[in-house]
C-alpha cells in the first residue's frame, strides 16, 4: 500500500492525549468501565464474570451481531461481521473495488473514505457542500460526478465534519438515485442516533438497499472508542464473505473483553446515548451563547445531529496558523480545515465532552484578548 499519512490523526497524535482542553474531540464523553459495567444486566454480568480470554469467533459474538441486528429493520446476525471502525473501512474498499473503479465521496471528510479507494486505484471524485446553503449537499451535483465507470457512492450522515443531515425525502431520493445505476452506497453511520430531534433519524441504508455496505460501532454514538468495536453490515452476502475472508490477513477476531463491553453498552443505548444528547445539547447552546456575545470571531453551522460542527475563523487568520497558536499557547486543541484538505478558514468542534465548557472558557479568554487575533 500506498497510502498518504492520515493528516486528521498525525494532527491530533502529539496533542490528544497531552493538552488540557480537547476542543475538537468527535466522539462523546467515553464511559469508565465501572460506569457501563453498572449497566450490565444478568445476561451479561455472567458474559463478563465468565469470560476465558481466548480467540473469539472471526465474524464476532453471536450474541454482540444479535444485539447489532436490533439496530435495523431488515438486517440478521448473519448480515454482521464485527470489525475494528478503521479497518472497516480497508476491507470494505478492498472488498467492492478494483483498480479503474471510479468512486464519488462526499468531502471534506474522513480521509480513508476516499483515500483508500485511491490507493487501490479507482478515481475519485467529491462530493462537496454548498458553502452558500448552510453546507447542503446538493444531490442534483451527482449527476455532474458520475461516470459510466461509477461503482461506489460514499456517504456519511450525520457528517463528520459539518454535523450535515439531509431530510428522510433526500436521503430516500439519494438511494434510488445510486440504485437506479448500479451504484453501490457505502454508509458511514458512526453518528447514527446523535439526531437532536428522534424525528429526524434517517433509516440505515442497509435497511433501504440490498447492496448497501454500511459501517456503524462503538466509538462515537456511545462514547466507548477504547473497545476498537465497529461492524459492517451488507445483506450481499458474496461481499460479507469477502470481508471475512479479508479480515483473516488483518485483526482475524475482536478482543474478547472488547465484544462483552460493547454487547452491555448496546443493550443500554437508551440510557447512554440520552445521556450524550443532553450534554451535546447543552455544549451546544453554550457555543451559541459565545458566537452571540462574541461577533467576528468563529461562524458555526449549527449541527442537526452528531456531535462535531464546522466553523467559519472570522478573523482573517488562517486556521492552521491559529490552532497552531492556541495549543501551544493556551493548551486548547481545536483542529483547522487543513486536516481534511478543504481550505485554510475553517475550525472543527467537539459538542461531546463533558469538559466541554472549560475549553469554551478558555477559548473565548484566549480569542478576547485582542493582541490573541490575528489577521
Amino acid at each position: 500500500m500506498t497510502l498518504p499519512p492520515f493528516a486528521l490523526e498525525r494532527y491530533f497524535a502529539p496533542h490528544e492525549h497531552r493538552v488540557p482542553f480537547l476542543f475538537s474531540s468527535s466522539d462523546c464523553e467515553p464511559l469508565t468501565l465501572e460506569r457501563l459495567l453498572t449497566l450490565a444486566d444478568l445476561e451479561t454480568r455472567k458474559l463478563w464474570n465468565d469470560l476465558r480470554l481466548g480467540y473469539t469467533e472471526s465474524q464476532g459474538l453471536l450474541a454482540l451481531r444479535q444485539e447489532i441486528a436490533n439496530l435495523y429493520v431488515t438486517v440478521s446476525a448473519d448480515d454482521i461481521v464485527v470489525v475494528v471502525p478503521e479497518e472497516g473501512i480497508l476491507l470494505a474498499m478492498h472488498a467492492v473495488l478494483q483498480s479503474g473503479d471510479h468512486v464519488i465521496s462526499m468531502f471534506p471528510g474522513y480521509q480513508s473514505l476516499y483515500e483508500v479507494a485511491r490507493d487501490i486505484g479507482c478515481a475519485i471524485d467529491h462530493w462537496e457542500p454548498n458553502e452558500r446553503n448552510g453546507r447542503h449537499f446538493d444531490p442534483t451535483a451527482l449527476n455532474r460526478l458520475s461516470r459510466p465507470t461509477t461503482r461506489l457512492l460514499v456517504i456519511n450522515f450525520p457528517h463528520n465534519p459539518t454535523g450535515y443531515l439531509p431530510s428522510a425525502q433526500e436521503f430516500q431520493a439519494l438511494v434510488a438515485w445510486a440504485q437506479q445505476r448500479g451504484i453501490r452506497i457505502f454508509s458511514d453511520e458512526m453518528y447514527r442516533f446523535l439526531e437532536f430531534a428522534p424525528e429526524d433519524r434517517l433509516s440505515s441504508a442497509v435497511d433501504c438497499d440490498d447492496r448497501a455496505l454500511v459501517l456503524f460501532g462503538m466509538s462515537k454514538s456511545f462514547g466507548l472508542a477504547g473497545l476498537r468495536i465497529g461492524w459492517l453490515a451488507t445483506k450481499d452476502r458474496a461481499i460479507l464473505d469477502r470481508v471475512k475472508e479479508l479480515k483473516d490477513y488483518t485483526t482475524i477476531c475482536a478482543s474478547a473483553p472488547a465484544e462483552v463491553l460493547a454487547l452491555i453498552g448496546l443493550r443500554a443505548r437508551s440510557t447512554i446515548v440520552g445521556e450524550h444528547l443532553t450534554r451535546i445539547q447543552g455544549n451546544l447552546s453554550l457555543l451559541d451563547g459565545f458566537v452571540s456575545d462574541n461577533p467576528g470571531i468563529i461562524s458555526p453551522v449549527r449541527p442537526r445531529a452528531g456531535s462535531v460542527c464546522l466553523a467559519s475563523l472570522d478573523t482573517g487568520e488562517s486556521a492552521s496558523s491559529f490552532c497552531r497558536r492556541i495549543v501551544e499557547e493556551a493548551g486548547v486543541m481545536v483542529l483547522p480545515s487543513t486536516v481534511f484538505n478543504f481550505g485554510d478558514r475553517h475550525i472543527r468542534i467537539g459538542l461531546g465532552r463533558e469538559h466541554f465548557p472549560d475549553a469554551l472558557r478558555n477559548f473565548e479568554r484566549y480569542v478576547t484578548e485582542g493582541r490573541n487575533l490575528k489577521a
